[in-house]
């Protein structure tokens, strides 16, 4: 399986649809680490590793850039985050400051159990409310944690006042960058009007996406 994900890749890589074929090679390469890791002969174990190392690219770098246009509708969750989510993602890192609509948030929670991912661990790191709003903060936080609970998830919270930047980071190498964070979305006019519950039809306010791919060598 795969070997037979990495000739995809290759020939996705070789078509210049570099986005597809990185996420095939990470998903090839996994699989051929697992196979590193149950085989006892040392060396076949060394040869496997040779070839591994030769899947890398060179620079092993990749960089795409989204503009959201202000009151641009079309971006919800699963429209920015959906493609970069393989089922071998099972960890997930969020860092926010900002993350005070918890709706929000918990909308992208939402979004991870539905998979195809199969996610174990959610990292939130963010900032803690020094205004009123604090124990609201707080106890919604805790309740999407308790949530998550009855899905298997793991929801880990830490606070900090020194954080700045906004990035969420997912296990198969894939890293986005949104100017606003996930509050990118415009407050909808009321209750009942369109957008409400479906955030692609939600207004946007302008910011840039940056969508990165490291490559990162596991041990073996």
């Amino acid at each position: 399986a795969g070997a037979e994900t990495v000739k995809r890749a290759v020939e996705l890589d070789v078509a210049s649809r570099f986005q597809e074929s990185l996420v095939c090679y990470q998903e090839g390469i996994d699989l051929l680490l697992q196979v590193v890791k149950a085989t006892k002969d040392e060396a076949k174990k060394q040869r496997y590793r040779q070839k591994i190392s030769e899947l890398f690219f060179s620079d092993g770098k990749y960089h795409k850039q989204i503009r959201i246009e202000e009151n641009a509708t079309g971006f919800g969750y699963e429209k920015l985050f959906q493609e970069y989510l393989t089922e071998i993602v099972s960890e997930v890192w969020v860092e926010d400051p900002y993350i005070r609509h918890l709706y929000n948030f918990l909308r992208f929670c939402e979004m991870l159990v539905k998979g195809p991912c199969k996610v174990k661990t959610i990292h939130l790191l963010t900032s803690c409310d020094e205004g009123t709003g604090r124990s609201q903060q707080i106890n919604g936080l805790e309740e999407i944690q308790e949530s998550l609970k009855n899905y298997g998830v793991t929801l880990d919270i830490a606070f900090s006042s020194s954080i700045h930047d906004r990035e969420i980071r997912f296990n198969n190498g894939w890293m986005i960058k949104i100017g606003r964070g996930l509050d990118y979305f415009k407050k909808p006019q009321g209750r009942f009007s369109i957008g409400y519950c479906d955030f692609d039809l939600r207004p946007c306010h302008e910011t840039t996406v940056d969508v990165f791919h490291t490559k990162h060598t596991k041990k073996m």
